[in-house]
């Protein structure tokens, strides 16, 4: 017989209702002869070969036998399933559409002078309409690499729920968190007289995506203002209000 699918269709509704009498021993056995009989076709009605099937011994599967009988048809030395037989059906079916559609698409790549060989054409084709439904190991290794890229270490100098913050708050604006980035942002913050930690902390406390020194100047400007006055105010204190001390200064 053809190759089938490399999987079988199995409506868990529908095997339920039907098997509700089945023991735990006899559902083993049944499900047994359904991937045998999707592998190699209708099982032969001969007991030594079902018991093996069924990895049941001969005794046990010859009393299990009657109950599973039950399921199939036996015709011309053969067990039979109207089930399975139409899902080998379906799934030659699709397999003969998707034949048909790769070398459709292989022989349109061949027409094309940019299409390195009809080898080649042909089994990307087949790869991409007849793929697996489990994903392959080259798509989940490169998954995980895309992934590793953007995981860099908490930058020294800053602290760590300041870096999760900050690590939280570019997923929210959907931006990478990369070495590049937070390169540019310390670079910015040197120039604005920050530390990263603190430039890092102005910007999710201000919704930034990033950090300018120049978005900081005014507030740079108010701190400088803020501490002339403190010493002004000291230097000054003595002046205010007279007395001895303004005497004093005035001989």
């Amino acid at each position: 017989m053809s190759k089938t699918d490399i999987w079988m269709p199995i409506y868990i509704g529908d095997y339920l209702s039907a098997t509700t009498r089945l023991t735990t021993e006899q559902h083993g056995a049944y499900m047994l002869l359904l991937l045998d009989y999707w592998k190699n076709g209708a099982p032969p009605d001969n007991d030594q070969v079902l018991s093996q099937i069924t990895r049941m011994p001969l005794d046990a599967w010859r009393n299990a036998r009657s109950i599973l009988e039950a399921y199939f048809q036996v015709s011309n030395g053969h067990w039979h399933h109207s089930r399975v037989e139409r899902e080998l059906e379906a799934s030659k079916s699709r397999k003969e559409v998707a034949t048909e559609r790769a070398l459709k698409a292989s022989q349109a790549r061949w027409a094309n002078k940019d299409a390195s060989s009809m080898q080649q054409a042909l089994h990307e084709d087949m790869l991409e309409h007849t793929s697996s439904p489990s994903p392959s190991p080259s798509s989940l290794s490169t998954k995980s690499k895309s992934t590793k890229a953007i995981d860099i270490a908490t930058p020294d100098g800053v602290s760590e729920s300041v870096w999760q913050d900050f690590v939280k708050h570019r997923k929210t604006k959907k931006a990478q968190v990369t070495q590049t980035v937070i390169n540019g942002i310390r670079k910015e913050a040197q120039k604005a007289g920050w530390t990263l930690d603190a430039a890092l902390a102005e910007i999710v406390l201000r919704n930034w995506q990033s950090f300018k020194a120049e978005w900081v100047q005014d507030k740079n400007l108010s701190k400088t203002g803020q501490v002339n006055q403190r010493v002004i105010s000291g230097l000054t204190r003595g002046l205010i209000g007279g007395g001895n001390n303004v005497k004093l200064l005035g001989n």
